[in-house]
């Protein structure tokens, strides 16, 4: 239901809030991406450390 002050958004407004939302979730996939990167690299320290021990 549609108030009469509020007309239904345009396809031009709708494709623009589709390309905001990409880049929004881009950008949360590139800053989970470099967040897993440096896990990775964490985790591969400390079986490095715990692999030297061991000798």
């Amino acid at each position: 239901m549609f108030f009469p002050f509020c007309a239904p958004p345009s396809a031009e407004s709708r494709r623009q809030y589709q390309r905001q939302k990409l880049e929004m979730m881009k950008a949360f996939r590139d800053s989970l991406e470099a967040r897993l990167a440096a896990l990775n690299a964490a985790i591969s320290t400390v079986e490095q450390q715990l692999r030297q021990e061991g000798e």
